[in-house]
This record gives C-alpha cells, sequence and structure tokens, in this order.
C-alpha cells in the first residue's frame, strides 16, 4: 500500500463527517453511525472488529507490539437542546463552519482520529502498535461503551483521547462521583410541635456541603468541587417529611481517592449515603511523561480539564486533545471549522511521528 494522499484523505474526511451529522447517533442508537464508519474504513481495504457499536482497527505496519498506542474518540451525541435554527440533524455549512449536532462533539475529533491512523498506517512502517476505537455511549458514560472492549486489547501504554480542547493537551482530568442520599425524621402534624423534619435535617447537610472545602488543592484541577443538585421531600402540605431525598455531584481532582472523599462526607452529616457511582476517575499523567515533553516542544499549551470524558474508565496513561471548542459542546446551533480539523489532522500526525523519534 502506498502512503495515503494525506489532501484527498482529509477531503473524504470531511465528507465522511457531514454524513455522521446526518445520520442520527443519540447514545444507544449509534449502530448507524458504526456503519458507515465501519463502511468508510473498508473503502481503504482496512478490516476494523465491532463490539456493540464500538468500532476499533489495528495498525498493520507496526515494528514493536511491545508499547501500544491508543486513539479513541465517540460517535455518540446528547438529545439536541432548544434553541436550534436549522435541523440539528441536518448538515449546514457556512463559509468554514460545518454546523450540526455532533459536529464539535465529538465528530471533528472523530474523523481527525480516522484520517490520523489512517495516514499513519499507510507509511512504510510505524514503531509502535496503534488501536483507534471509535466508541458508543460516551456521552451517558454506560458500560457498553470504550469500557466494555478494553478487556480486549492487551496492554495499553498511553491513551489520546479525541475531545474539543482547542488541539491543547489536558494531562489531567476530573473525576466524577454522584451521591443519593437520605435523611430520616420523623412525621407528624405540621401544626403540631410533635414529629421531626427529614427536610431540615437535609438541609443543614446541603449547607455543610456548600461549605465544606478539602484542604488539598491541585496545581491543575484545582480544589475538589462539592454541588448538591436535586431534591425530593414532602407529600403534602401540612404534613411534617419524615424522608428527604437529595443528590450530590462531586468533581474530583487527582489528589483524593474517591473512598477517602465519601468517608469524609460520611463522618460529617447526617443523612444517609443510599447508593453511590464513584467509577469515573480523576486522571493525571506524570509531567515528565514522553508524550508531555512533546507537546512542550511543540508549543502545545498543557493545562487541566474540569470536563469528564472517556479517560475516568482508563487505567493507563491518558491526555486530551482533540479538535474544537468544548464550549460549544451540548449548545443550540454546534458547530466545526473544517481548517479546525485539517489543523487538527496535521498535529495529530505530527504528535505520533514525534513520539517513534
Amino acid at each position: 500500500m502506498s502512503v495515503i494522499n494525506l489532501q484527498n484523505l482529509k477531503k473524504e474526511c470531511i465528507k465522511l463527517l457531514k454524513k455522521l451529522i446526518n445520520t442520527p447517533s443519540l447514545s444507544k442508537e449509534e449502530q448507524k453511525t458504526a456503519d458507515i464508519i465501519e463502511y468508510f474504513f473498508k473503502k481503504y481495504k482496512l478490516n476494523t472488529k465491532r463490539k456493540y457499536n464500538n468500532i476499533w482497527i489495528e495498525n498493520n505496519n507496526y515494528d514493536n507490539d511491545n508499547y501500544t498506542i491508543l486513539l479513541n474518540s465517540h460517535h455518540d451525541t446528547i438529545k439536541p437542546s432548544n434553541g436550534w435554527d436549522t435541523d440539528p440533524f441536518v448538515v449546514k455549512e457556512d463559509g468554514d463552519k460545518i454546523i450540526g449536532l455532533g459536529s464539535n462533539d465529538a465528530g471533528g475529533s472523530v474523523v481527525s482520529l480516522i484520517a490520523t491512523f489512517i495516514y499513519i498506517n499507510s507509511l512504510p512502517k510505524y514503531k509502535y502498535k496503534l488501536i483507534l476505537i471509535i466508541s458508543a455511549e460516551e456521552e451517558i458514560r454506560a458500560t457498553r461503551g470504550v469500557e466494555s472492549i478494553l478487556c480486549d486489547l492487551g496492554k495499553i501504554n498511553l491513551g489520546i483521547i479525541g475531545e474539543p480542547t482547542n488541539m491543547q493537551m489536558a494531562i489531567a482530568e476530573k473525576g466524577l462521583i454522584v451521591l443519593d442520599c437520605l435523611s430520616i425524621g420523623k412525621t407528624g402534624h405540621a401544626a403540631r410541635y410533635e414529629g421531626i423534619n427529614a427536610l431540615y435535617i437535609a438541609i443543614n447537610d446541603i449547607i455543610w456541603l456548600k461549605n465544606y472545602v478539602f484542604e488539598k488543592k491541585s496545581d491543575l484541577l484545582g480544589k475538589i468541587k462539592l454541588t448538591v443538585t436535586k431534591i425530593q421531600c414532602g407529600i403534602q402540605r401540612n404534613v411534617i417529611p419524615d424522608t428527604c431525598y437529595f443528590t450530590v455531584d462531586i468533581r474530583t481532582n487527582e489528589i483524593y481517592s474517591h473512598e477517602e472523599i465519601i468517608n469524609q462526607i460520611k463522618k460529617n452529616i447526617k443523612s444517609k449515603i443510599i447508593s453511590s457511582s464513584y467509577r469515573l476517575k480523576s486522571s493525571y499523567i506524570d509531567s515528565n511523561h514522553k508524550i508531555v515533553k512533546i507537546a512542550k516542544k511543540m508549543n502545545i499549551k498543557i493545562f487541566g480539564s474540569p470536563t469528564l470524558s472517556d479517560q475516568s474508565v482508563m487505567n493507563f496513561p491518558t491526555v486530551k486533545i482533540g479538535v474544537g471548542d468544548s464550549s460549544r459542546s451540548h449548545t443550540p446551533n454546534e458547530y466545526i471549522l473544517i481548517s479546525e480539523i485539517e489543523y487538527g489532522i496535521d498535529l495529530y500526525i505530527k504528535i505520533l511521528l514525534n513520539f517513534i523519534k
């Protein structure tokens, strides 16, 4: 196979992005876009593997399978919000701009990584094993996304995750804990002085959660952020509530373990924690890692990311770098620039070629 013409490949990947946008791919409903991605690789005589709606492929020109680099982005989208000026499932072009649901998050990164993989795979040889995964169900953090196939891939030494970062490199990312809490009181008539108001217990706990500050601060990710996001209480105006449910969203840094955070909260609130989700860990890569040194040498900005990605389920070193701007994600009239995609492809290729030097 001769080296791919990169300019032609870029044009084909822009066309691919438009097809993906025109094909609804809400989380858990990505089958049609998975089919489109599989067919695209077949046009280049490349065979993919598939599990659920996750597509992955390995390069066939590596010299050394003792080091494996994973490239990953996702082809699912959220449901469109109100406020779109156009049909979110129909591409609208405006000069350099491609407007449509999933264009920025994360279609631009998807097609840029696909172009990068196809180009690198067309070279006479590449030192390391590359695995590209275009995964599903990222937006809902479900277990049939990238997490479901990591065990099939063998040892991964480094992950490069494509999410909109303006092609800046996030070397740390906040994790997530969700706590469902229950305060228990004693019911009674609102006109009398009997009863224990579960709402008041919950309020005191919520005030503690609002004001408490974990002491240790991350240089990249800052402090842990505790936010109460939901509350449900009461059955009738004149009845003292005996139960009150509330939910806490906790954005974690790499300094505290999730267990440490939960134990500290348990010691200081009266409400019971009735369920918790804490598999989505914060991530951090050593600033002396080769990929970080390459980024600095290439004048790529390094930062810590407050937003969550599939890094949270990966137990190997990862960085997050991708096409587009995070502030456009999940907004009406989401868009990506063709020039951003072209630049992203060039930069991904330069990073990977520099990595083998």
